[in-house]
């Protein structure tokens, strides 16, 4: 069964932080083909679509397309502060692997 995906507190927190929706624009997150493992995720500021999917949150919006639902069913979009820097990040387990950079999947 497909569910949605969820995003966490933090990751809206993150997007209020930088006035996403104050600009209009929501966290878009894509999956496209490419990258090293055959998929990449797409992570940007965008402007909500008729034929998005919204997930809503702390007044803040992630938006996904209908082509890249079902390669997130079920996914985490998170915002992780590490060291080497703080990005959006999502834990997907459709997944079958990953690669070092983190954007890249395969299912």
């Amino acid at each position: 069964m497909q569910l949605p995906p969820k995003v966490t507190e933090r990751a809206f927190e993150r997007l209020a932080e930088i006035g996403a929706a104050d600009q209009g624009q929501a966290l878009r997150v894509a999956v496209e083909g490419g990258g090293c493992s055959g998929f990449q995720y797409e992570i940007a500021l965008d402007d909500p679509k008729a034929d998005d999917l919204v997930l809503e949150g702390a007044g803040q919006k992630v938006v996904v397309d209908s082509i890249s639902l079902p390669f997130l069913s079920n996914a985490v979009i998170d915002f992780s502060e590490e060291l080497i820097g703080a990005r959006f990040v999502i834990e997907n387990p459709n997944a079958t692997s990953s690669c070092g950079c983190g954007t890249s999947f395969s299912m």
